[in-house]
């Protein structure tokens, strides 16, 4: 389900970012202009209908982008500590055993120093 929405969630921003690139540019030399469908529409029109495009291609890539947040973080969900097991102790290396050695036994204290 991830996988689809994700391919719905880049469709919608290539087209958001086609629509965004046609519209006519107001404050300087960085749109393309804009006049490519003079014959089709006025251009008041082609405003309008650009515009809301854009307002509809925005509105439906921030719900996938919610979506594919609010999916993606499902799968994560942290359990309460209740649910969880508790965990194993952490076996011991196996060691070989040494040979055991008596110990040794204490030195025999000195006789007392006379004066």
């Amino acid at each position: 389900m991830i996988i689809l929405l994700l391919a719905v969630h880049v469709l919608i921003a290539v087209a958001l970012v086609g629509v965004v690139l046609l519209q006519k540019s107001e404050g300087g030399a960085l749109g393309m202009g804009g006049g490519g469908m003079s014959g089709f529409m006025t251009g008041r029109t082609t405003a309008n209908l650009l515009t809301r495009a854009t307002a509809i291609l925005a509105a439906a890539f921030m719900t996938t982008s919610a979506l594919l947040v609010v999916m993606s973080n499902r799968e994560r969900a942290p359990r309460s500590i209740i649910e969880q097991s508790t965990p194993a102790a952490p076996e011991a290396p196996a060691v070989p055993a040494a040979p055991q050695t008596p110990p040794a036994e204490p030195a025999q204290p000195s006789a007392p120093l006379a004066r």
